[in-house]
This record gives structure tokens, sequence and C-alpha cells, in this order.
């Protein structure tokens, strides 16, 4: 009888085995690419690291090399971390802060939020060493394509009397949003680093005297009330 649980447990384990492999195999076969693949994937990034530099009107040409090169590099490592580190490697379960099911994206941010640090902090102390603080904001703009300012936007017209002290809250963590954003590969996974920190932003305000829900409630029906006038406007 020994004999036998021993020979199923190594077949459990020799099963185990062949199924790691397995998908390690299947995500190398995914995350391959043709040289040709990815000399134009390297050609795009580079366009793109160029494009956003060009935006600075650097008179330095140096300095704009420098900054290129330190924008395409980090724009490299995240699209290759992203395409090597599948939502597959982080099993399926809860989110113990609401005990919902992980989403796919849940899990490819998990997997992608253990990108080295290095990686991040190399790309902002290299922006830093070269540029203002302004010039660094409008580089970190143009990878979450300006989602700080349109979201406080937002903020402000669902809020109108906002105050200067709820405003700098607001800012200051929409601005960490937009820093920690900029190590995730695509506009979906910007969004939904973003979206932690709507979460947060709301929970300050309900604690500090609103009731963001009915903030919120109250904008949309207005927004349609426009909608209906101003439709009502044309038809006469």
């Amino acid at each position: 009888m020994k004999k036998l649980n021993m020979a199923s447990a190594m077949m459990i384990v020799l099963l185990s085995l062949s199924g790691t492999l397995k998908a390690q195999q299947q995500q190398v076969t995914k995350t391959a690419q043709s040289p040709e693949a990815k000399a134009k994937a390297d050609a795009e990034v580079e366009k793109k690291a160029t494009d956003w530099v060009a935006s600075l009107s650097l008179t330095d040409t140096a300095k704009a090399t420098r900054v290129k090169n330190i924008i395409a590099t980090h724009l490299k490592a995240i699209r290759d971390w992203n395409n090597s580190h599948s939502y597959e490697a982080v099993p399926a379960g809860i989110d113990p802060a609401t005990g919902k099911a992980l989403s796919t994206m849940d899990r490819q941010i998990i997997i992608n939020s253990s990108l080295p640090k290095s990686v991040h902090e190399n790309l902002m102390t290299g922006l830093r060493a070269d540029l203002t603080g302004e010039q660094v904001e409008t580089i970190l703009d143009k990878y979450t394509i300006g989602k700080v300012a349109f979201t406080l936007a937002g903020y402000k017209a669902i809020v109108p009397d906002l105050t200067p002290v709820e405003e700098a809250t607001i800012l200051a963590n929409l601005k960490q949003a937009r820093e920690q954003a900029v190590d995730f590969k695509n506009i979906k996974q910007v969004s939904a680093i973003f979206e932690i920190y709507k979460t947060k932003n709301e929970q300050y305000l309900n604690t500090n005297g609103r009731n963001w829900q009915q903030l919120f409630k109250a904008y949309v029906e207005s927004v349609k009330a426009k909608k209906a006038a101003d439709a009502a406007k044309k038809l006469n």
C-alpha cells in the first residue's frame, strides 16, 4: 500500500511539473517575437519618446537625446515586462478588501506591479536630472494622456464649491496615481491605477463632510437636464 501511495504521489508531482512547464512554454511562445516584429515595436517606442521630448522644445540637443533615451528605455522595459508576465501567473482568488473575485485586469495589475523598483527609479532620476519639475510633469502627462487635469476637472464639475484644501488633496492623490501609472503598459491599466486613487479621493470627501454619491447623482441629473433642454431648443 505504501509503495502504491508513493507511486501515486510521484505521478501527481510529475503531472504538476508537466503542467508548469507547459504553461511556461506557452508563455514563451506568446511573447516570442521575430526580429522584424521586435525592430518595428522598438521603432514605435523610439518615435513616441522622440515626439514626447519634442513637445518640451529643448534647445540643448545632448539633453534632449538623454531624456529621449531614458523614456525609450523605460517604455521598452514596461512593454517587455507586461508581455512576458501573464496574468495567469497570479492565482485566481478574491480581493481581500472587497471579497470579490479577482478580475483578469486585477491579476495583470498585480503581476505588473512586481516590476523591479529600479525601472521606475531610473526613469524618475533621469528625468529630474535634466528637466524642470514642470517638464517632468509634462512627460508624465504624456504617459497617462493628461488624466490628472481631466480627472481634476471632473471633480470640479461634480463639486462646484470644492475648497482649496480639498482641491490640493485631490490633486496630490491624482499626481501620485500618475507617477505610479507610468509603470503600466496601456491606457486600460493606467485607468485601473487611477481608479484606486479616485476611490481614495471619494473616501476623503465623504470623511470631510461631503456625500460623494449624492453629489455625483446630482451632477448626472443636471447633465441629463441640460441635454434635454438643448434638444428641446433645437426642436423649437
